[in-house]
């Protein structure tokens, strides 16, 4: 990037290094030629380690076995699990083969599953057997209890009329069989590495095929499913892992969910473009589990939302671990508070942490600090463009770009724009302009030397009395109050203002606080209409499984516990 000051919002990624023109089969493929009997992935909770060479033998076994089961290119099949080496064998097995990864929330339930397997006509679903209170193949059995009666080679469900196949994911040897299921150890032994039929397809397949459905967040509306290509994976985690300064010699632990592009690509594809180990802490995240294999694992490499970092550094027994060998990772997810930044820099060694800013509909990341970013700026901005991608700030009223400094929505184009909305191309148009444009939704700013920094959603600001407000920065304000450890501000329906301020504020343990406490520690030091009316005491938010916190809930459960009159705001 040229160090000349910007005029406008506007910034262009550099044009080095090349994009890389090759599917995800052919990337790991070449991965395992150069390093074929490194770690490639260490499951922890599942005790399995495999190299480069047996993660690609596995995933081609798989291909083979899903081509045998008469899955073919094109189709669909679903991923309903939480993290664990099955999952990443089906992400690699179906994209040798053209078959698209459907991946699945764990968080859902019956009518969310049934939505989504038939939204994009899913043929085969992998399911875990269970996680904590969620009952995977219960649920299954509650959409399709013509499993019971029907073989396993051949469904046919009147609530999923393009399911043919269910395979659950075991233990080789333990459980019991499941009526109209088939085991993953079995389903995976039909296959054969060698199978001429996995090359052959492979070679047919194009970097601009879809490979992959995510469904988005949900944290509006019915999710929608956003298709990425190989080019899309291959190139954004490449990018991602470039800007980490990953090497072979990394050992990368990844507690964030890999049915979100976070685990999927920020940590699966970043590594497998660099010859570094995936290294699974626990199949959900667990704060102790996490410390305790960064040091038995000797990790270099973290990955978390703010959440997970808060929990972390917070837990009881965080100063027994010892972190040392952390260089890098990336935060992301939801915007970091500054003072976490800090403390994750000081206190984990986390001396190289990048912040990532994205979405699944760019594959996704668009900005990233880099190792080098100075930390003044990798502590309050998501950073610069990645290589190969453009970023403007518009306005929402006139669509132009705005000057530097000036608030308004981020776009991004280039490669990393997903092939479309599955099924919608209404949608699809709605999120991408004629020129190529991606409209995220989200408010920013741009300064003159190009770094982002996101302000808030479109929809998250709070118009008071003809003032805009952005949540963040009042979030940002209360926490650093000694006594505050998370914060959410939302604004609520008001009468007069048209829209007030709203808290949800959760305390530190063992720490006390109340509301006049924390408006007099606002008062002198931000305006007076930025000091939130209504304080909340919580403890926890309401959050999708990848952290993202649902603020229209907040908004929804003051609503009703103030017993507040929507009809009387804009």
């Amino acid at each position: 990037m040229s160090e000349t000051r910007l005029t406008s919002s506007y910034a262009r990624g550099a044009s080095e290094p090349r994009l890389l023109n090759k599917t995800i089969g052919q990337q790991l493929s070449e991965t395992a030629a150069r390093f074929g009997a490194r770690h490639a992935l260490i499951s922890r909770h599942q005790g399995l380690r495999l190299t480069y060479q047996q993660l690609l033998e596995q995933s081609q076994q798989l291909a083979s076995a899903l081509l045998r089961a008469g899955i073919a290119k094109g189709d669909r099949v679903g991923i309903w699990s939480h993290n664990n080496v099955e999952w990443v064998l089906l992400q690699l097995a179906t994209a040798h083969v053209g078959i698209i990864l459907v991946n699945i929330n764990p968080a859902y339930r019956t009518s969310e599953l049934a939505y989504a397997l038939n939204k994009v006509q899913c043929k085969a679903l992998f399911v875990m057997e269970r996680f904590k209170t969620s009952d995977y193949l219960g649920m299954v059995r509650a959409l399709a209890p013509e499993l019971e009666t029907q073989a396993s080679a051949a469904l046919q469900i009147e609530a999923l009329p393009d399911l043919r196949l269910v395979v659950w994911i075991d233990v080789a040897g333990q459980g019991q069989e499941q009526a109209g299921m088939q085991r993953f150890s079995r389903f995976i032994a039909s296959g054969d590495a060698a199978d001429p039929q996995v090359a052959q397809i492979g070679a047919s397949l194009t970097p601009y095929d879809p490979i992959n459905i995510q469904f988005t967040s949900g944290t509006t509306g019915f999710p929608k499913g956003a298709t990425l290509t190989h080019r899309n994976i291959v190139n954004n985690g490449y990018f991602i892992g470039e800007a980490m300064r990953l090497s072979e010699e990394d050992r990368l632990c990844i507690p964030v969910p890999l049915y979100h592009c976070f685990g999927m690509v920020l940590g699966n594809m970043a590594c497998m473009t660099h010859g570094a180990a995936m290294v699974y802490p626990n199949d959900g995240f667990d704060a102790l589990t996490v410390l305790e294999t960064v040091q038995a694992e000797r990790c270099t490499g973290l990955h978390g939302v703010p959440t997970m970092f808060i929990a972390e550094l917070d837990h009881p027994r965080f100063a027994e671990f010892d972190l040392s060998s952390l260089r890098t990772g990336i935060m992301a997810g939801s915007p970091c508070p500054i003072e976490v930044m800090k403390r994750v820099v000081s206190q984990m060694h986390l001396s190289e942490i990048t912040i990532a800013y994205g979405m699944t509909e760019t594959s996704p990341v668009s900005c990233q600090s880099s190792t080098d970013t100075p930390l003044d700026k990798r502590v309050s901005t998501v950073g610069k463009v990645h290589p190969h991608l453009e970023v403007k700030i518009v306005s929402p009223e006139t669509g132009e770009t705005v000057a530097p400094g000036q608030s308004g929505e981020l776009c991004t184009r280039g490669y990393s724009v997903m092939h479309g909305y599955w099924g919608d191309e209404a949608k699809t148009r709605e999120a991408i302009d004629g020129d190529g444009w991606m409209h995220t939704g989200d408010l920013a700013t741009m300064d003159e030397e190009g770094y982002v920094n996101i302000v808030g959603r479109i929809k998250d600001m709070v118009i008071r009395g003809g003032e805009n407000i952005y949540p963040r920065e009042i979030e940002e304000f209360l926490y650093t109050h000694p006594q505050v450890q998370d914060v959410q501000v939302v604004g609520v329906p008001d009468s007069r203002f048209g829209e007030e301020l709203c808290a949800w504020v959760i305390v530190k343990a063992g720490q006390s606080l109340d509301a006049e406490a924390l408006r007099s520690y606002c008062k002198g030091r931000v305006a007076h209409y930025k000091v939130p009316r209504y304080i909340e005491f919580v403890e926890a938010f309401p959050m999708t499984v990848t952290g993202k916190i649902q603020k229209f809930k907040i908004r929804e459960a003051m609503i009703e516990s103030l017993k507040l009159d929507v009809s009387k705001t804009a």
